[in-house]
Protein backbone atom coordinates (compact mmCIF):
# COMPACT_ATOMS: atom_id res chain seq x y z
CA UNK A 1 0.00 0.00 0.00
CA UNK A 2 1.50 3.22 -1.15
CA UNK A 3 2.43 5.87 1.41
CA UNK A 4 -0.57 8.36 0.13
CA UNK A 5 -2.79 5.62 0.77
CA UNK A 6 -1.56 5.11 4.47
CA UNK A 7 -1.73 8.47 5.14
CA UNK A 8 -5.69 8.64 3.99
CA UNK A 9 -6.64 5.92 6.12
CA UNK A 10 -4.63 7.15 9.04
CA UNK A 11 -6.46 10.68 8.93
CA UNK A 12 -9.67 9.16 8.11
CA UNK A 13 -8.92 7.18 11.30
CA UNK A 14 -8.55 10.39 13.27
CA UNK A 15 -11.60 11.66 12.12
CA UNK A 16 -13.60 8.68 13.29
CA UNK A 17 -12.15 8.80 16.76
CA UNK A 18 -13.07 12.47 17.38
CA UNK A 19 -16.72 12.25 16.47
CA UNK A 20 -19.26 13.10 18.52
CA UNK A 21 -18.93 10.36 21.47
CA UNK A 22 -22.07 8.17 21.92
CA UNK A 23 -22.82 9.14 25.57
CA UNK A 24 -20.67 11.39 27.70
CA UNK A 25 -21.17 9.33 30.87
CA UNK A 26 -20.13 6.29 29.55
CA UNK A 27 -16.51 8.09 27.68
CA UNK A 28 -16.68 9.79 31.48
CA UNK A 29 -16.67 6.56 33.14
CA UNK A 30 -13.98 5.09 30.77
CA UNK A 31 -11.65 7.98 30.77
CA UNK A 32 -11.33 7.05 34.19
CA UNK A 33 -10.52 3.65 33.95
CA UNK A 34 -7.64 4.45 31.56
CA UNK A 35 -6.33 6.57 33.79
CA UNK A 36 -5.95 4.16 36.03
CA UNK A 37 -4.55 1.26 33.49
CA UNK A 38 -2.50 3.32 31.69
CA UNK A 39 -1.74 6.22 34.79
CA UNK A 40 -1.54 5.30 37.87
CA UNK A 41 -0.17 1.71 37.23
CA UNK A 42 2.77 3.57 35.42
CA UNK A 43 3.73 5.32 38.69
CA UNK A 44 6.07 2.75 39.73
CA UNK A 45 8.08 2.24 37.12
CA UNK A 46 8.27 6.22 36.72
CA UNK A 47 9.69 6.59 40.04
CA UNK A 48 11.76 3.89 39.77
CA UNK A 49 13.26 4.99 36.15
CA UNK A 50 13.52 8.45 38.00
CA UNK A 51 15.39 7.75 40.71
CA UNK A 52 18.32 5.85 38.33
CA UNK A 53 18.57 8.56 35.81
CA UNK A 54 18.68 11.32 38.68
CA UNK A 55 21.16 9.36 40.63
CA UNK A 56 23.32 8.81 37.58
CA UNK A 57 22.87 12.12 35.73
CA UNK A 58 24.49 13.63 39.39
CA UNK A 59 27.34 11.32 39.31
CA UNK A 60 28.41 11.45 35.65
CA UNK A 61 28.36 15.36 36.09
CA UNK A 62 30.38 15.27 39.19
CA UNK A 63 32.71 12.76 37.66
CA UNK A 64 33.14 15.21 34.48
CA UNK A 65 33.81 18.62 36.90
CA UNK A 66 37.44 17.88 37.58
CA UNK A 67 38.13 21.55 37.36
CA UNK A 68 38.95 23.22 40.84
CA UNK A 69 37.73 26.65 39.65
CA UNK A 70 34.16 25.24 39.69
CA UNK A 71 32.52 25.23 42.88
CA UNK A 72 30.96 21.78 44.03
CA UNK A 73 27.23 23.38 44.05
CA UNK A 74 27.51 23.33 39.85
CA UNK A 75 26.97 19.81 40.20
CA UNK A 76 23.27 20.48 41.73
CA UNK A 77 22.39 23.22 39.43
CA UNK A 78 23.83 20.97 36.01
CA UNK A 79 21.63 17.94 36.99
CA UNK A 80 18.60 20.09 37.84
CA UNK A 81 18.46 21.62 34.55
CA UNK A 82 19.60 18.07 32.82
CA UNK A 83 17.15 16.44 34.87
CA UNK A 84 14.30 19.73 34.58
CA UNK A 85 15.11 20.38 30.62
CA UNK A 86 16.25 17.08 28.73
CA UNK A 87 15.85 13.75 30.77
CA UNK A 88 12.54 13.69 32.31
CA UNK A 89 10.39 15.02 29.62
CA UNK A 90 12.56 12.86 27.08
CA UNK A 91 13.61 9.59 28.82
CA UNK A 92 10.45 9.02 30.38
CA UNK A 93 8.36 9.91 27.28
CA UNK A 94 10.06 7.43 25.09
CA UNK A 95 9.92 4.84 27.97
CA UNK A 96 5.92 5.17 28.72
CA UNK A 97 5.68 5.61 24.99
CA UNK A 98 7.11 1.61 25.12
CA UNK A 99 5.24 0.45 28.45
CA UNK A 100 1.92 2.02 27.09
CA UNK A 101 2.24 1.42 23.31
CA UNK A 102 2.58 -2.54 24.14
CA UNK A 103 0.28 -2.49 26.78
CA UNK A 104 -2.51 -0.52 24.05
CA UNK A 105 -1.39 -2.93 21.10
CA UNK A 106 -1.94 -6.35 23.24
CA UNK A 107 -4.80 -5.11 24.62
CA UNK A 108 -6.43 -4.15 21.06
CA UNK A 109 -5.05 -7.01 19.58
CA UNK A 110 -6.58 -9.37 22.21
CA UNK A 111 -10.10 -7.78 21.39
CA UNK A 112 -9.41 -7.93 17.75
CA UNK A 113 -8.86 -12.00 18.38
CA UNK A 114 -11.70 -12.66 20.34
CA UNK A 115 -14.07 -10.69 18.09
CA UNK A 116 -14.99 -7.84 21.01
CA UNK A 117 -14.46 -5.06 18.15
CA UNK A 118 -16.90 -6.81 15.82
CA UNK A 119 -19.52 -7.03 18.45
CA UNK A 120 -19.14 -3.36 19.33
CA UNK A 121 -19.86 -2.74 15.52
CA UNK A 122 -22.93 -5.09 15.52
CA UNK A 123 -24.04 -3.54 18.85
CA UNK A 124 -24.20 0.20 16.95
CA UNK A 125 -21.17 1.15 18.98
CA UNK A 126 -18.18 2.99 17.17
CA UNK A 127 -15.32 1.00 18.05
CA UNK A 128 -12.62 3.97 17.17
CA UNK A 129 -14.63 6.49 19.48
CA UNK A 130 -15.02 3.51 22.12
CA UNK A 131 -11.53 2.03 22.68
CA UNK A 132 -9.49 5.03 21.07
CA UNK A 133 -10.38 8.20 22.36
CA UNK A 134 -10.41 7.20 25.95
CA UNK A 135 -6.85 6.07 25.82
CA UNK A 136 -5.92 9.34 24.59
CA UNK A 137 -7.66 12.02 26.43
CA UNK A 138 -6.10 9.88 29.86
CA UNK A 139 -2.92 10.40 28.25
CA UNK A 140 -3.23 13.71 27.53
CA UNK A 141 -4.66 14.40 31.26
CA UNK A 142 -2.00 12.07 32.52
CA UNK A 143 1.25 12.57 31.27
CA UNK A 144 2.18 15.54 31.91
CA UNK A 145 1.64 14.53 35.81
CA UNK A 146 3.74 11.87 35.31
CA UNK A 147 6.44 14.19 33.78
CA UNK A 148 6.37 16.27 36.39
CA UNK A 149 7.01 13.06 39.15
CA UNK A 150 9.68 12.46 36.73
CA UNK A 151 10.86 15.30 37.49
CA UNK A 152 11.36 15.66 40.96
CA UNK A 153 11.89 11.76 41.67
CA UNK A 154 15.00 12.40 39.56
CA UNK A 155 16.30 15.29 41.45
CA UNK A 156 15.58 13.78 44.67
CA UNK A 157 17.17 10.41 42.93
CA UNK A 158 20.62 12.89 42.43
CA UNK A 159 20.60 14.35 46.02
CA UNK A 160 20.24 11.39 47.18
CA UNK A 161 23.43 9.42 45.48
CA UNK A 162 25.38 12.64 45.34
CA UNK A 163 25.37 12.74 48.81
CA UNK A 164 26.10 9.01 49.52
CA UNK A 165 28.66 9.29 47.25
CA UNK A 166 30.15 12.39 48.90
CA UNK A 167 30.52 14.24 45.84
CA UNK A 168 27.78 16.56 46.70
CA UNK A 169 26.40 18.32 50.18
CA UNK A 170 22.97 19.05 51.18
CA UNK A 171 23.79 22.66 52.51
Amino acid sequence: MGLIASLGKFILFIIDVFRKPERKSVMYRLVLKEIYELGFRSLTFVVFMSLFVGAVVTLQTAANMTSSFMPKILIGYATRDAILLEFSPTIISLLLAGKIGSNIASSIGTMKVTEQIDALEVMGVNPATYLVRPKIFALVFFNPLLIVLSMFTGIMGGLLAGTLSGECTIA
